[in-house]
């Protein structure tokens, strides 16, 4: 299906995840009656189809409908995409930045493809070093490009309000193919990530 904007909810399911909100935050041990939680188990099930509506996106489809033949066989990086995601384990989110670079063999991407991707993967239950394979199979795959890296910088709400507690942590994880195997070009790539533009 298209990329877009996520407004549109299965009443059906809707339903189903409301009356199941509502059961657990009435085992909790909360009155979901009152005011302030009357809403609350439709917004839940709301907000969680929203979170996981990657399920129903196609990201190949959405890198093929903005590909173009071009000569450019230079890296393309596109860095410091936002993005946020549920841990699989505790459904508690993890949030971050990917960087994602690409060298061309033939066709190049629309630019806002590639964040939409993210997206579309980061949009499901996930754990970071599936989403960043996940990315980095889709862009290899698809674009059939001369090689793909992909870095991921995230922090985790698992690790930071429960369990071991640590609030600075950050997890990265990287993933390359093609010629970011090559560690010339993956230097490159990683020196370029951390620069700041002047």
């Amino acid at each position: 299906m298209p990329y877009k904007n996520f407004e549109e909810y299965n009443m059906q399911v809707t339903d189903d995840v409301k009356a199941r909100y509502k059961s657990i935050i009435s085992d909790l041990g909360e009155d979901v009656e009152r005011d302030g939680l009357k809403d609350t188990p439709e917004r839940a099930s709301k907000a969680m189809q929203f979170l996981t509506q990657g399920y129903h996106q196609d990201a190949a489809e959405i890198l093929e409908s903005a590909m173009f033949k071009e000569s450019y066989n230079e890296m393309v990086i596109v860095k410091d995409i936002e993005l946020y995601s549920l841990c699989e384990h505790h459904i508690l989110p993890f949030f971050g930045k990917a960087h994602i670079a690409y060298i061309p063999n033939g066709h190049i991407v629309g630019l806002s493809k590639i964040p939409r991707i993210v997206d579309i993967f980061a949009r499901r239950l996930q754990v970071q070093e599936r989403l960043t394979d996940q990315i980095l199979d889709c862009i290899n795959n698809t674009l059939k490009p001369a090689g793909v890296a992909v870095v991921i910088e995230a922090s985790h709400m698992c690790m930071m309000m429960r369990g071991v507690q640590k609030q600075n942590s950050t997890t990265t994880t990287s993933g390359f193919r093609g010629a970011f195997k090559n560690i010339e070009t993956r230097t490159e790539f990683l020196k370029l990530i951390s620069e700041k533009l002047s």
